[in-house]
């Protein structure tokens, strides 16, 4: 896995070419990224299912309960094929703009 912090989330990144397995490897490892908005990149992913993207799921929810982002990065589906419940973007650069509206919500209250 990849991990790059900048000023306001961390950017995760695959090495391998198991989706499901890295949604199961970051589970594991969760702890490492409590109290951190979080982007995790699948554009490497171009064929990904929505089963492949509801692996993350459970991981996401557990993540937005501690009121932090957790935005998936992929393009192999349309957004209306996606659950409300997971975020999932087109770019990385949309993913940095969510997570700084995201961030002033929660600064306002919302």
């Amino acid at each position: 896995m990849i991990s790059e912090q900048h000023d306001n989330y961390t950017l995760l990144k695959d090495e391998k070419d198991d989706i499901q397995d890295f949604a199961s490897f970051l589970s594991r490892i969760y702890d490492q990224f409590k109290g951190k908005n979080l982007i995790v990149d699948l554009l490497k992913y171009e064929e990904a299912s929505l089963m492949d993207l509801i692996s993350f799921l459970e991981l996401s929810n557990k993540h937005r309960a501690t009121k932090q982002s957790f935005v998936l990065v992929n393009t192999a589906l349309s957004r209306d094929e996606i659950p409300d419940e997971l975020l999932v973007v087109p770019t990385v650069h949309e993913a940095t703009d969510v997570i700084s509206m995201e961030d002033m919500e929660r600064e306002l209250g919302f």
